[in-house]
């Protein structure tokens, strides 16, 4: 359960590695290869196995790619990595690339010479990424992954046990998800499924596959009468009892079992590997291209799996609240440093005795580091915690009824005015989230602006979304919805996301503040039309560092927003934190 801190640096056999790298590329006829950061399942997070971008260039971040080329290997990282990418990858080797706004085609175009081939494995990247290469008229060319072969001492496949998820927090049992599901399903026999959060959710069903993440990694092939077939590690299912209508087969069963379906068969182009529709294709099997169909009801969160969600923040909160108060008591007595803080927060989350797991590993950046959007400390970089700095912590819980994600930003001491500034524009971004009352059919681009807003009159801004779907005892950032300037799916009930704006000062601090939020219906206000409305119900309640706000800077409806989500929390969580900690609670609660 409990996260481990390595000594990072940059790899010393990194170039020899690239070198191993171009000696396969030359052997095969190629003058590049692309080496993404997912693996066959489009993971964020993958296994060790497959974690082939770090093992190359050393860059841990979890978004990312490079194309290795005859003379020079760009690691494209997206602004929330622009910084750690720097310290981690061998800058005499690999050459950082600010993606998206340097697209790889322009850069391929660039770099690589006329009529230069590039690889790829067509199992880790889909139809839609090669289909835009092969348009611009780069010339792909799938081949065995060259890094394998490469990476001698590559980790087993994992083998986590798999359990069933209880109907109390399911809210619906697989037989009824999966009727449902194949309902959705238009013009075709069956669809395969690559994604383990569709297929956890589909099957009711968490594993261990992948650390933080309750999912089974595994493919599937639901039929239109709601049979499917799963290919995985049977052995992961023993204990276990699954539906007559499933069934288990190993990992290497799949491509026959495609080869065979009738057709016509849907893929979602977007997430299944490109090498699942070429082994359809060369069935001579019709393939219809669709989103996944479980990827929209599973995230239109159900009654029970809304009040798991309620319920694991309440737990979560508790956890917070006593951090945060034994933070503010210890900190001006005994310095204390990065790990030491991650170690103790984990410790509270722990003695709920719920926590399955944390949702991921806990970012915490004192001053500078908090600059770091993805920092993970570890001894190398472990920082101490110095008054006068700002501390961003970014946290989170698997609990069995809930995911829960959380970031508060704290001052450790007086902190200068520039930060309090900052940080309270930051809050007001996160305030219009919150308040936002928005009609029916709005996607998370309409609202992302709303966030930024108080940033942009000051001329400042983050690089990163707002908000990231979260799943139900599944993956913390879960699709298809977000708060994002790319989000063209429309907020619907039920769906949760984060709300976290934030602002970043290279060097010097970071701010973040995060809440988790549920899209809900809302009744018609008096005077206004008929309009199907929607708002945001807020899951998360701990208290906001009242001493970086600068109420002078709010409008009223701002200052009553926190003074009401304070109200809030002190009467949910009052009652269940020892006395110590209620009166730094009831402080912390005061209205501004």
């Amino acid at each position: 359960m409990f996260q481990t801190f390595e000594v990072t640096s940059r790899p010393e056999d990194g170039r020899d590695r690239l070198q191993a790298l171009r000696v396969e590329m030359a052997r095969k006829g190629l003058d590049g290869f692309l080496v993404p950061r997912a693996d066959a399942h489009q993971g964020e997070y993958v296994a060790n196995c497959d974690a082939r971008l770090k093992w190359l260039t050393g860059f841990t971040g979890s978004a990312g790619f490079c194309a290795a080329l005859v003379d020079v290997a760009g690691v494209f990282v997206d602004g929330r990595y622009r910084t750690q990418v720097k310290d981690q990858v061998d800058l005499t080797s690999f050459t950082p690339v600010d993606w998206p706004k340097t697209g790889l085609v322009e850069w391929l175009i660039e770099h690589l010479q006329e009529g230069g081939k590039i690889g790829f494995d067509p199992w880790l990247h889909t139809s839609s990424e090669i289909d835009k290469l092969r348009a611009r008229g780069i010339d792909m060319i799938a081949c065995e992954n060259l890094v394998d072969l490469i990476w001698l001492d590559r980790a087993a496949r994992p083998a986590g046990k798999v359990v069933a998820q209880p109907l109390e927090f399911a809210g619906q049992t697989s037989i009824e998800k999966r009727v449902r599901v194949a309902g959705l399903i238009r013009d075709a026999g069956a669809v395969v499924l690559t994604l383990p959060d569709s297929i956890s959710w589909l099957l009711n069903i968490r594993g261990a596959d992948i650390a933080r993440n309750p999912v089974v990694q595994a493919f599937a092939i639901l039929h239109i009468s709601g049979q499917v077939d799963l290919f995985t590690n049977p052995e992961k299912f023993a204990d276990v009892v699954l539906d007559t209508n499933v069934t288990v087969q190993d990992w290497g069963a799949f491509e026959a079992a495609m080869s065979q379906l009738g057709g016509p068969v849907q893929v979602d182009k977007s997430t299944a590997p490109l090498a699942v529709a070429d082994i359809l294709e060369s069935a001579g099997i019709e393939i219809i291209n669709a989103p996944d169909p479980c990827l929209l009801p599973k995230a239109r969160k159900n009654a029970a799996e809304i009040q798991g969600a309620r319920n694991a923040h309440l737990r979560d909160g508790v956890a917070m609240v006593s951090f945060l108060a034994w933070l503010d008591q210890t900190q001006p007595k005994s310095g204390l440093n990065e790990i030491e803080v991650v170690q103790k927060l984990e410790c509270f989350r722990s003695a709920s005795n719920a926590l399955k797991e944390i949702s991921f590993e806990t970012i915490c950046g004192a001053g500078p580091n908090g600059a770091i959007i993805h920092y993970r400390v570890s001894e190398k970089t472990n920082r101490a915690v110095k008054s006068g700095e700002l501390l961003l912590i970014d946290s989170g819980g698997q609990y069995i009824d809930g995911t829960t994600d959380i970031t508060r930003t704290v001052a450790i001491g007086d902190v200068g005015d520039e930060e309090k500034s900052c940080f309270t524009r930051v809050l007001q971004g996160m305030i219009a989230i919150s308040q936002a009352r928005f009609p029916n059919g709005l996607t998370g681009r309409d609202l992302d602006p709303l966030a930024r807003a108080p940033l942009w009159r000051a001329g400042l801004d983050y690089d990163h979304g707002t908000g990231h779907g979260v799943g139900s005892y599944l993956s913390v950032h879960e699709g298809p919805q977000r708060i994002s300037r790319l989000s063209e799916v429309k907020l619907q009930p039920g769906m949760i996301l984060s709300n976290e704006p934030g602002y970043y000062r290279e060097g010097a601090f970071g701010i973040r503040i995060e809440n988790l939020i549920v899209v809900q219906k809302t009744a018609p206000i008096a005077g206004g039309d008929d309009r199907d409305m929607l708002d945001f119900e807020t899951l998360t309640y701990v208290p906001i560092d009242k001493t970086l706000i600068k109420t002078d800077m709010l409008a009223p409806h701002e200052v009553d927003w926190i003074n009401t989500y304070h109200t809030k929390t002190l009467e949910m969580l009052g009652e269940l934190v020892d006395l110590p900690t209620k009166s730094w609670l009831i402080a912390a609660c005061a209205p501004l």
